[in-house]
């Protein structure tokens, strides 16, 4: 189940990347889960990862690796997260890593593995590295729907953004994949995430766009409110567009980051559409905060309130819900009586009650819709912040009761 209709899967090759997904079974029989991702080299590699303490065995090899500021290859694999497992796991990923780097000439550290699954199974290592020699031959810079495809777990359908802008009369590409359908809180970044551009970019610039990018985007999600043991989010830039992009405020500059951040919305808003039995996708909106910390707490409050939760997935307009989040946010000195609360265009709450205007009909109306917008006027200040979530469904608990069997 997921939110309105699959959107076609368009996208620009972005030049010096080459992409695979075979089948190794890992867990899924029959369907690509394994994918081998080949870096140009001379590529810059910017990478954020999950602040979970309990990160997987290939966060931590993939953290190492990538300070030494040569990645050539990403290797991913779907169905075993590699998370929970010590010291072998990360033996383990390693395995993984010296394998591709075996078959590349290269060297173990210009690898970077990522996993996604159950956790707390041992790495099926033997069915990934017999896959590799069959991921090498078919490494192609048209495979980018085949990649996004490989890289799923629960989702139901691949995410995909592509851009191209032109900059100095000059053609940049940006094209990205992500995976993520629960176990979905923002805490860096989420789920797994991989954005490729031709863009020439240092590195101190390309760490810049992704943290910007990855806290307006991935960094506004919420489905359920469980930070991953895996999460990441890769930014790559091959260089090999001779177009360069520095963090010197211009109108290039501006232009290129523009683009980045589409790209990254738009993978990240697929991810809340395709959320875990998710029939709903909520927009919250939260203005006129004092400072963005009090903006996102009131936006998580709700987004993450079970009842809410439950209410849209109903399609109940049942306002009380919404003003009881916004009440125990734990914002300090709130006054109520400012406080107003819209469903759509529809205000429901003026004045520390329901708002004169409102009607039952008019909040059906609003919550009858597959896309809702929830917006609070806090009136204490100038900040305003959203966050995306969804709604809280049968398919959901199924799924996540169902996910090992």
């Amino acid at each position: 189940m997921a939110v309105g209709v699959a959107a076609a899967q368009k996208f620009f090759s972005v030049d010096g990347i080459r992409l695979a997904a075979v089948a190794a079974n890992i867990r899924y029989k029959e369907r690509p889960d394994l994918v081998l991702i080949e870096i140009a080299a001379g590529s810059v590699v910017s990478g954020v990862f999950t602040q979970n303490a309990f990160c997987a065995a290939p966060v931590i090899v993939a953290r190492n690796h990538l300070a030494q500021r040569s990645s050539q290859f990403f290797l991913i694999n779907t169905g075993n997260a590699n998370a929970g497992t010590g010291e072998t796991g990360e033996t383990d990923a390693l395995r993984c890593c010296n394998a591709v780097a075996d078959l590349a000439g290269n060297e173990s550290w210009q690898v970077l593995p990522f996993s996604t699954g159950v956790i707390g199974e041992k790495l099926p290592v033997e069915r990934i590295i017999n896959s590799l020699p069959n991921a090498f031959q078919k490494l192609t810079d048209s495979n980018w729907g085949l990649a996004a495809q490989g890289i799923l777990t629960t989702d139901t359908r691949p995410k995909l953004s592509s851009a191209q802008v032109s900059i100095d009369d000059q053609v940049v590409t940006i094209t990205g994949l992500a995976k993520g359908a629960g176990m979905i809180k923002p805490n860096m970044a989420t789920m797994l995430s991989y954005v490729f551009t031709d863009a020439c970019i240092d590195q101190k610039s390309l760490d810049g766009f992704l943290r910007e990018a990855v806290n307006l985007s991935f960094n506004r999600l919420t489905v359920d409110g469980d930070t991953s043991t895996n999460d990441c989010c890769m930014l790559t830039a091959t260089g090999l567009s001779g177009v360069m992009i520095s963090d010197i405020e211009d109108d290039a500059c501006q232009k290129f980051k523009e683009a980045l951040l589409g790209v990254f919305l738009e993978l990240a808003t697929n991810l809340i559409k395709d959320a875990e039995g998710a029939t709903k996708f909520v927009t919250v909106e939260v203005n006129q905060g004092k400072d963005e910390q009090e903006c996102l707490q009131v936006a998580y409050c709700i987004a993450e309130s079970p009842l809410v939760k439950t209410a849209l997935f109903a399609s109940d307009p049942n306002w009380g819900r919404i003003l009881a989040a916004v009440g125990r946010a734990g914002l300090e000195d709130l006054d109520i009586d400012s406080v107003k609360i819209y469903l759509g265009e529809t205000q429901i709450v003026a004045a520390g009650a329901r708002a004169p205007g409102y009607r039952e009909e008019l909040g059906q109306l609003e919550m009858n819709q597959e896309e809702i917008a929830i917006r609070i006027d806090l009136a204490r200040g100038s900040h305003n912040e959203r966050v995306w979530t969804s709604d809280l469904s049968h398919d959901y608990v199924r799924i996540n009761a169902e996910y090992r069997t």
